[in-house]
């Protein structure tokens, strides 16, 4: 039977499918990739269009299909794109004196967390930072004896209609979820080293649209959020130079840089636009400059002030826009930080012949990073040479909500992971579910505790009419 993990990410301005099957040594051979441009249904990595999203996903699954001649049963999804941010929140139990801290106590601050209401916007994932027990900041609190608790999450919000556009676009085309998963989080297990992630380090994915910022320390997620800037936004600075945008990109490519040297500029020196028009290097310099310096300002402005001294793996910068020369530099020239590096390729072995993956110019980090994740077999049966591959012939596909037919526990559910919209109506009918036999079973308790009490009342009563009848009887037989 055939094997293998199929992964799509809705970038920031293309979606990307990917399938590869993972070998026993640990590393990944891709077996085929398809990338389509999405311009006109996703705009900074979000679903703005559902139908034109789900034919181009419905497009991508069956060029896939045709590669790996096989159907495909449910795929990885990547969840990344404007307005993800994270909020701090503070979940706070009062004990007994010297109560001991037990697993279920935790497991009610992890619900009471996920429970948490925000306007607008929806928790994609609850990441733990740590315990508060008594004065003592703890990872794992179970078995101490406290009459204080406190739970340190760092929730992951993302906008409710992005994240039920996400979830429609897949069902109206058909495609069953095996698992949506935070794309920042994918990648940086992909790209970070341990040591790098404990040290204390930032991660920045440049996009094209967007550019995410995740920032670890102590191996704990401790920020996370996506600027709506990108390297798109200097090609349209360049494109104000009277050009059309794919020049404007091409001139970007050829001589794009993050940081001159006032020195190094010829002031004397003109790129080429056409074969009638050119711009003075000096001002294309400046154009390119003043938009790397804003996105790097902005970046560097959403590391909190508690962790800019304790950045000991530094800056790490991937996606497309870090391929951009001196980018490096211009970091460091504004941060004053020597530790920074540009992360190409994935930390696993990765094996095939698609230019894309060869390529290693870090544009395909995060769709390895989402393959990496994968455990669930994606392949269905073979298909024969004459079956229509954009047609759904496969009787045995499972759809989201099957895949998932017992709701996660919050403890059960990995970090990165987010439930599908599948999932979660699944676990709020199994929340009403617990909440009413929890009602009826107080209601049955209640209604036990009366007849208990009528009865004693009766007994009571019972026994003092049998006494007053004695009483009596022996108040005649005296008369008598």
């Amino acid at each position: 039977m055939a094997e293998f993990i199929v992964a799509i990410e809705l970038g920031s301005s293309k979606i990307t499918g990917i399938a590869g099957k993972k070998n026993l040594d640990g590393s990944i051979t891709v077996q085929a990739v398809v990338t389509e441009g999405a311009s006109q249904c996703i705009r900074k990595g979000v679903v703005y269009n559902i139908d034109k999203t789900g034919q181009c996903l419905i497009s991508i699954i069956g060029k896939l299909k045709k590669q790996l001649k096989h159907e495909i049963s449910h795929v990885y999804v990547g969840v990344g794109g404007q307005s993800i941010r994270s909020v701090k929140n503070v979940i706070v139990k009062e004990l007994p004196s010297e109560t001991l801290i037990t697993s279920d106590m935790i497991n009610e601050l992890m619900d009471n967390n996920r429970t948490m209401s925000y306007q607008d916007q929806e928790i994609l994932d609850a990441a733990t930072q740590e315990y508060k027990v008594d004065n003592q900041y703890v990872v794992d609190p179970v078995g101490i004896k406290a009459s204080h608790l406190e739970g340190n999450f760092l929730n992951i919000l993302w906008r409710k209609s992005f994240y039920h556009n996400l979830n429609n676009c897949f069902e109206k085309a058909g495609i069953s979820i095996a698992e949506m998963y935070l794309a920042p989080l994918a990648l940086a297990d992909s790209v970070l080293s341990e040591a790098e992630k404990r040290g204390g380090c930032v991660l920045v994915d440049f996009g094209a649209d967007t550019t995410t910022v995740s920032v670890y320390y102590k191996n704990i997620l401790r920020h996370l959020a996506v600027l709506p800037l990108g390297s798109g936004n200097i090609t349209k600075d360049i494109a104000t130079l009277q050009m059309e945008e794919k020049d404007a990109e091409a001139m970007k490519l050829k001589y794009g840089s993050a940081f001159t040297d006032n020195n190094d500029i010829d002031n004397g020196l003109s790129y080429s636009i056409d074969p009638e028009r050119s711009v003075e290097s000096r001002k294309f310099i400046e154009i390119v400059e003043a938009r790397v310096l804003e996105i790097i300002e902005n970046v560097v402005h959403q590391v909190p002030t508690a962790y800019l001294d304790k950045l000991l793996g530094g800056f790490i910068l991937t996606g497309g826009g870090s391929n951009m020369k001196n980018i490096e530099r211009a970091f460091r020239n504004h941060q004053n930080v020597d530790k920074i590096r540009t992360a190409k390729f994935v930390n696993q072995t990765i094996n095939g012949n698609a230019p894309e993956i060869n390529a290693k110019n870090g544009t395909m980090n995060t769709i390895l990073g989402l393959l990496a994740k994968g455990d669930i077999n994606c392949a269905g049966p073979a298909i024969s040479s004459d079956q229509n591959l954009f047609v759904d012939t496969n009787p045995t596909k499972s759809n989201t909500s099957e895949l998932h037919e017992t709701p996660r526990k919050p403890t059960e559910v990995k970090e990165g992971v987010v439930l599908t919209a599948a999932e979660k109506e699944k676990a709020e009918q199994e929340r009403r579910r617990l909440e009413e036999e929890q009602r009826k079973r107080e209601e049955e308790e209640e209604e036990r505790r009366r007849q208990e009490e009528e009865k004693r009342k009766n007994s009571v009563w019972s026994r003092f009419t049998r006494k007053l009848k004695e009483f009596g009887g022996k108040m005649l037989e005296e008369e008598e």
